[in-house]
């Protein structure tokens, strides 16, 4: 699978497998299986309870031979509530997912909340019922109890993640160590072309979460519509002989961002790899450029109460 060079020089693979909503009994038969089809990346985060199972999954890999440490590329992220205990934080991620380094560790909101204990990732509301932020901990602040991680050399590469781009360009202003990657919600429907271009420019990667729209799962959460179901991607996949999301995640890959798309269907973890093997021209890149409808799917203003993307 062809790989992305970060700023520092380590690569991260293009198509990853994003873990979020996976279920703690279904973790290692996925994982085994998503190894076996062919994904070295693994998209984790502290937030999404179920760094213990996929640390399990993990071990187990190493330990029967089916895959060496140095071959996956693994990333996770620090909770809003841990941004004044990032050291800790980290620890704990690295100590559930059975992890002597890791390869990525992104900040995974611009945002600090009140520290309801290490790794507990709750997302605190106020007596309001609006999320509780704490205005003490600024993101500098952040970032430098980031850098410390790569030091200690707990972390080889750190980044941010649903940053705009203020908050990317103050991120590289206060930065000793750059930021490699901003993870971001884009897809055919929410292409965020200037943050995108922002980004590469300089020399950050964008990871694309949410790279097929969200599907089914943001539609029962978010109540969101998802691209899949596109008049136009559909015509276009069957031009290619693909599927609507083989489309839309080829069309993410020529972009030069990373996919990771979820799924938790064996059927669908496979389609979803066999991508990179037919390229889409440059007149249907910009068809599917004229979909852009602005349009976000993931939405955690419902838990929060308080929209931070407004």
């Amino acid at each position: 699978m062809a790989a992305i060079t970060l700023n520092n020089g380590f690569k991260m693979p293009v198509v990853g497998l994003g873990v979020w909503r996976m279920e703690g009994k279904s973790i290692k038969n996925l994982l085994t299986t998503a190894i076996k089809i062919g994904y070295r990346h693994f998209d984790c985060a502290a937030d999404y309870k179920n760094e213990v199972e996929v640390g399990e999954a993990l071990k187990e890999a190493f330990q029967t031979g089916l895959v060496k440490r140095e071959d996956l590329f693994i990333t996770t992220k620090l909770w809003s509530s841990d941004h004044g205990h990032v050291l800790e934080a980290c620890k704990d991620s690295m100590k559930k997912l059975q992890l002597e380094y890791l390869d990525l560790y992104l900040v995974h909101f611009p945002v600090a909340t009140k520290h309801t204990g290490i790794g507990t990732t709750d997302s605190a509301l106020g007596e309001d019922g609006v999320l509780d932020i704490d205005t003490t901990i600024s993101l500098e602040t952040t970032w430098h109890a980031m850098e410390e991680l790569v030091s200690l050399g707990l972390v080889r590469s750190i980044g941010i993640s649903n940053y705009d781009i203020f908050l990317t360009r103050d991120c590289l202003a206060y930065s000793k160590v750059k930021p490699a990657v901003n993870q971001i919600e884009t897809h055919p429907y929410f292409q965020r072309e200037s943050l995108v271009k922002f980004c590469q420019k300089h020399g950050l990667c964008v990871t694309a979460h949410t790279p097929i729209g969200g599907a089914a799962a943001n539609t029962e959460w978010f109540g969101s519509v998802s691209c899949l179901d596109d008049p136009v991607l559909k015509g276009l996949a069957e031009k290619y002989k693909k599927t609507v999301a083989q489309l839309v995640l080829q069309w993410g890959i020529q972009r030069n961002t990373v996919v990771i798309p979820k799924s938790s269907k064996v059927e669908r973890l496979k389609e979803n790899f066999e991508v990179g093997d037919f390229e889409l021209t440059n007149e249907d890149m910009e068809l599917i450029k004229s979909l852009d409808r602005k349009y976000r799917t993931n939405q955690p203003a419902k838990f929060w109460n308080i929209d931070l993307f407004a």
